[in-house]
């Protein structure tokens, strides 16, 4: 390369990189602008007796932006950007504690940083039960939990939880699920695959057709299993690439799950009650029980059809209060200040023994993004 050129490259690097140095000074002065602004917001809403984590205004801020965004930028990575401001904005106003089903590393704290940022207190547990309590009792002031996998379906011990419970569903977050099978060990040299129950079912072909002789043990989560596999010969773990980082662990194979669209639902859990975004973008969530008689489903259901509601998820689930007696766990589009929403419920409540509003919040799945 000659001289010549090699100045020319040289004084174009230069010219952009002095663009870029402008726009940074001004993307810091902006960014410190907007905090402040957020922060003045935070103190009435504080004075008001308000949360400091509001689902609504999160939600219409990364819908504004999404319709401003012209590109080159990927929607996706906008929105992540912005998921940062907003907890760094909240961070400095108040340092939420946000408990999640741990260890660290998990896909349950990944979905937590996805919906809060880094710069809040994370607390991880060790069961869905204990996160529950650590929001009811005020140590946390909110809690993430899996609810529903696309290939496994429902955790029933978040859905068991939601019916003992006082607390509200705030928001969710859709997790796309790529899992590694993980270990310090050659694929022959295993004998034990150690996982959470949904993750081992998640990869249930992949391990029938490569591991068919290893046993499948149930760990109390992903993260926990590669702990596990780090100090025993011959036990590998399936979990994320995250948590093989981590722990400082080889990846033997990724995206071993059986379904390349392989997703998780989220629940945020806490006392907030979350106000509408309207226009169908929200959801509510709600359980109910039925008589036991022929039709008792179908009446129930009734209500929603009556008022051209629409279910998104449907799920039976033993109440544990007598054999063979069902709850059922229903979504719907709507808020539960909906005046049609609140006449199908006034509706249930004639008919079913019990009906619980488990919490209204913005409908995400529009949003979400699609697996890898």
């Amino acid at each position: 390369m000659s001289d010549e050129v090699t100045h020319s490259i040289s004084t174009r690097l230069q010219s952009h990189r002095a663009q870029i140095d402008t726009i940074d000074q001004q993307l810091v002065r902006l960014l410190n602008e907007r905090v402040e602004q957020a922060t003045a917001i935070g103190k009435i809403k504080h004075a008001a007796g308000a949360d400091y984590f509001d689902p609504c205004r999160e939600a219409q801020v990364m819908e504004k932006v999404s319709e401003l965004n012209p590109g080159p930028l990927p929607p996706k990575a906008l929105r992540a950007i912005y998921r940062e401001i907003i907890s760094a904005s909240i961070g400095l106003e108040k340092a939420l504690v946000i408990a999640y089903l741990g260890p660290p590393a998990t896909y349950t704290h990944q979905a937590a940083l996805r919906s809060f940022g880094s710069s809040l207190v994370y607390r991880p547990l060790r069961t869905i039960a204990e996160v529950f309590a650590e929001v009811e009792r005020g140590v946390a002031d909110y809690g993430v939990i899996p609810i529903e996998n696309s290939t496994e379906g429902a955790v029933f011990h978040s859905l068991d939880m939601l019916v003992e419970s006082d607390l509200k569903i705030v928001a969710e977050q859709y997790l796309p699920i790529e899992h590694c099978l993980i270990a310090d060990a050659s694929i022959e040299d295993i004998t034990e695959v150690h996982s959470k129950d949904q993750a081992l079912g998640q990869c249930r072909n992949w391990l029938r057709t490569h591991l068919p002789k290893a046993v499948l043990v149930d760990n109390h989560s992903t993260a926990g299993a590669v702990e596990l596999a780090k100090e025993r010969k011959g036990v590998a773990a399936i979990a994320s690439a995250l948590a093989a980082e981590l722990y400082e662990m080889p990846i033997i194979e990724r995206s071993i799950q059986d379904k390349s669209d392989n997703v998780t639902r989220f629940l945020t859990i806490g006392k907030t009650r979350v106000r509408p975004l309207g226009e169908g973008r929200d959801k509510t969530s709600m359980v109910i029980s039925i008589n036991d008689r022929m039709g008792a489903l179908s009446d129930a259901l009734k209500p929603f059809t009556d008022q051209g509601i629409n279910l998104t998820r449907i799920e039976s689930r033993p109440s544990r209060r007598k054999p063979w007696d069902y709850v059922f766990f229903i979504d719907v589009v709507g808020h539960y200040e909906d005046a049609k929403l609140k006449s199908a419920i006034e509706a249930l409540r004639e008919t079913c023994p019990m009906v619980k509003w488990l919490g209204s919040y913005p409908d995400t799945r529009e949003s979400s993004e699609p697996a890898p």
